[in-house]
């Protein structure tokens, strides 16, 4: 693990066993493989992918929710050795909160904004009084641009973009180090998303934050990403810098992706790069390249081996064989 790096992942992996049944045989679901990144305070990392791509799963194992079956995960300096239903250590769990989709969801209705807020200080911090607790709730509360007087209601009472900064506001209570924001604006209208964004940047800058950026929004990410991992069918497909990757994909899932963004300006057009038929089961995983099947440069060669990530730039791997077929065409296409 480098230095300064607050979180680091080295070919992170996650199995899931099926059991049979009287119509079926047991399997193995590969959610996840063979992640490896590294974050730093004050970094945004962006993970994208179409649903099933893997994306929550690294997210559940990041947070330290599930195990991982194999690799390395590192968390300020401290190796996370977990096995199946062990609880990490309190002083790891403090270091990495999360923040998911549906904020109602994630908050409690029948406790009020203090109450959740003052919880996590309640569990960790048992030497704070409860004046003192209830002081940095509402410090918390005005981070997050909200009233005084919002602390005694409670979350039905709330708008959805309020309802997530307070599910912001409880993550910042014990002073993560890393926030994994699990597609944290999906939900919301655009004016609010855009809120919501400031915010996660506003106090990013303030608390020197690593955030782990999941989302299916590429216009969203293109804003706040500094790097970006693309995943395909539970493993990363393309790394690299934000700026570099969305100027110039490199793999062809990713041109895919990047073509289906929609562009504000009329006067570009951009010939969209249609896949072929749906994703591969992940019980019947197709051999090679997972992406094959769907992808307009396989050839046979695609079919015999799974291609590991490569690098092709100064930081920029691409798990590809065809990487420079793939640029020249997404070059003509322009």
């Amino acid at each position: 693990m480098s230095r300064d790096a607050v979180l680091s992942a080295v070919n992170l992996t996650r199995h899931y066993q099926i059991k049979g049944g009287p119509f079926s045989r047991p399997a193995t679901v590969k959610a996840l493989n063979e992640a490896t990144f590294e974050l730093y305070p004050g970094q945004t990392l962006a993970v994208v992918g179409e649903s099933g791509c893997g994306k929550s799963t690294l997210a559940r194992v990041l947070t330290m929710i599930e195990p991982p079956t194999s690799g390395k995960l590192t968390i300020s300096g401290h190796e996370v050795s977990l096995k199946e239903g062990q609880r990490p250590p309190a002083a790891l769990r403090r270091e990495v909160q999360i923040i998911f989709q549906n904020p109602y969801g994630s908050l409690n209705p029948r406790k009020t904004v203090a109450t959740m807020l003052e919880e996590p200080l309640k569990l960790n911090r048992k030497e704070m009084s409860a004046a003192a607790r209830r002081e940095a709730a509402l410090e918390m509360i005005a981070k997050v641009g909200l009233r005084p007087e919002h602390a005694d209601r409670y979350p039905h009472m709330f708008s959805g973009g309020q309802r997530q900064r307070i599910a912001i506001a409880r993550a910042l209570m014990l002073n993560p180090k890393i926030l994994v924001l699990d597609e944290p604006v999906s939900a919301l209208d655009l004016s609010i998303q855009a809120q919501v964004l400031n915010l996660l940047a506003d106090l990013q800058e303030e608390f020197g934050l690593a955030y782990v950026f999941i989302s299916h929004d590429l216009s969203v990410v293109r804003r706040i990403a500094d790097d970006v991992i693309v995943m395909y069918f539970g493993q990363p497909v393309e790394t690299g810098p934000a700026e570099e990757v969305f100027t110039t994909p490199r793999h062809p899932y990713t041109q895919a992706l990047f073509s289906a963004t929609p562009v504000a300006d009329p006067n570009r057009r951009r010939e969209r790069v249609h896949l072929k038929g749906e994703p591969p089961s992940p019980l019947a995983p197709p051999p090679g390249c997972p992406f094959a099947p769907r992808c307009h440069l396989a050839t046979d060669a695609c079919t015999q081996d799974d291609p590991p990530l490569e690098r092709v730039d100064d930081r920029v791997e691409v798990a590809c064989i065809h990487v420079d077929q793939a640029m020249a065409r997404y070059a003509r296409a322009g």
